[in-house]
């Protein structure tokens, strides 16, 4: 089992910043990835950025250039940077971990981007 903790959502105004940072914990035997998702309200839940084992990284396109993925120097431990932020990317923050067994979600942490 891997627990997973997030932290950093908030009210930002657009154009402003917020850091998010998530830490798993648990039966973390080999951490293939770690992203994060998103799903505003009465949308689906898509993927925001995630960073794998090898140190690549993906992005969604509307993110590109404003957001940054990243890790501590503990394997476990994954960051999403968010700049020049927009109230379109209001929504619920999820961490997601990939590991060899299964996939696991944190419990999501609300950013609010206001106009």
């Amino acid at each position: 089992q891997v627990q997973l903790v997030e932290s950093g959502g908030g009210l930002v105004q657009a154009g402003g910043s917020l850091r998010l940072s998530c830490v798993a914990s648990g039966s973390i035997f080999r951490l293939n990835a770690m992203g994060w998702y998103r799903q505003a309200p009465g949308k689906q839940r898509d993927l925001v950025a995630i960073r794998y084992r090898s140190g690549s990284t993906n992005y969604a396109d509307s993110v590109k250039g404003r957001f940054t993925i990243s890790r501590a120097n503990a394997q476990n431990t994954v960051y999403l940077q968010m700049n020049s932020l927009k109230p379109e990317d209001t929504a619920v923050y999820y961490c997601k971990a990939l590991t060899d067994l299964n996939d696991y979600w944190g419990q999501g942490t609300q950013v609010t981007v206001s106009s």
